[in-house]
């Protein structure tokens, strides 16, 4: 009885983490403006899978232990219970291979990486990735193509049968079935996204060879300022595949071993420690994303604690520095965002008759002011606080001062 009633309590506990720590994610990726990224449609995307799971199988699956495989809702339901497992497991690996993709892209090209990351190809991206998963799991296993004599299966009983019958929800695994699906879906990805971060890491370690040399400690520029941003996303990237083979290595393993060896029925514990190890995975991506990275760190503690610039929009207050190659100095002085419009500059830091650009660090200009505008010297107009998005941008006058400015 204790047994059973500690059971509950620790199967509900992960259910309620691996939810509401997904929820957690896309709110910060949807409400932060640092996050805010085209990239990270992908993370949402994982977290999404990552959801999902929560709300739809994990309920099913601690159905399943506590009632030692027993299945009260009949053999349709069972496969779509299984085609659901499949599918958003799958979502999850193919996910991850276009994060490896995208992270390839932003080290390698960068300069290439805005024309060929863009929103229509993200959502195309994302679109395949859900629909190939929905065909590669729902298809097989309501057309019987997983089993040995292509019958589908759990069809032969319906609901509550398996009081009198001793009946269980059993996805059944044929050899063919198995070695298409593992290493169609896993072991192949797998070995393609592992070639592509350890080509990442190369590539970051070249161009943090050439920042240092080229480029003095105390002056760094925006261009070095991004590609450290770049190398830190990837670092956080790659902890969330790591996570991933740790957690479901195992079980696919342990399915594609049963599956050429004709185990039709596996050994009930050790499938049961391989399955919730992979189901593991599902919680501890929203614990990876801000234990590695700042932004969701700040994302997260805005929202525990209701308040951030989505909750503030009216006026922000931030703290730039600037920092001047020629003559090399540097100065701090506080910036005035009023309705997210205007950002005041003193007018010492713009010369008589020159002008001053304000760029992202992918080089596309937020606003530009030259002596002949309307505006006062020293005034420089964007169009919204959203602008400014990222934590590095740079002024770049005419005159030849690069002047680097942290938000």
């Amino acid at each position: 009885m204790i047994s059973t009633v500690l059971s509950w309590l620790f199967l509900v506990s992960f259910i309620v983490l691996t939810i509401g720590g997904n929820v957690l994610v896309c709110l910060a990726v949807g409400l932060s403006r640092r996050l805010r990224r085209i990239a990270n449609c992908f993370i949402v995307s994982l977290a999404v899978t990552d959801l999902l799971l929560g709300l739809l199988v994990l309920p099913l699956s601690a159905t399943l232990e506590l009632r030692s495989g027993h299945w009260p809702l009949g053999g349709t339901l069972c496969n779509v219970y299984v085609s659901l497992d499949v599918m958003l497991c799958t979502a999850s690996i193919l996910t991850l291979l276009a994060i490896s993709v995208v992270r390839y892209l932003a080290i390698s090209a960068p300069l290439c990486y805005p024309r060929r990351v863009t929103p229509p190809r993200v959502a195309l991206a994302i679109t395949t990735i859900w629909v190939t998963s929905l065909a590669m799991s729902f298809l097989p296993i309501h057309l019987g193509w997983n089993t040995a004599d292509f019958r589908v299966q759990n069809l032969d009983w319906g609901i509550w049968d398996e009081v009198e019958e001793g009946r269980t929800c059993r996805f059944e695994w044929h050899n063919n079935y198995v070695l298409l699906d593992a290493f169609g879906t896993f072991y192949l990805p797998l070995l393609v996204m592992c070639g592509m971060y350890h080509r990442v890491f190369q590539i970051a370690r070249k161009q943090v060879r050439r920042i240092r040399a080229a480029t003095p400690s105390f002056a760094p520029t925006a261009s070095a300022a991004a590609t450290v941003r770049e190398h830190k996303a990837t670092v956080t990237l790659a902890a969330v595949l790591g996570a991933f083979i740790i957690c479901w290595f195992p079980y696919y393993t342990f399915f594609a071993c049963m599956g050429i060896g004709a185990e039709t029925n596996p050994p009930t514990t050790a499938h049961s420690v391989v399955l919730w190890l992979g189901y593991f995975n599902s919680a501890v991506n929203p614990i990876l994303y801000p234990a590695l990275n700042r932004d969701f760190r700040r994302a997260y503690g805005e929202l525990m604690c209701c308040r951030g610039p989505w909750w503030r929009r009216m006026s922000t207050t931030i703290r730039v520095s600037l920092q001047k190659r020629v003559p090399l100095s540097s100065e701090h002085i506080d910036t005035h965002l009023t309705n997210g419009h205007t950002d005041t500059l003193p007018k010492d830091n713009q010369p008589e008759g020159k002008s001053l650009t304000l760029q992202k660090t992918n080089g596309s200009t937020i606003a530009d002011q030259t002596s002949s505008s309307d505006l006062p010297l020293g005034l420089l107009t964007v169009k919204t606080a959203d602008d400014l998005q990222g934590e590095v941008v740079f002024l770049q006058t005419r005159d030849g001062l690069h002047q680097q400015a942290e938000l």
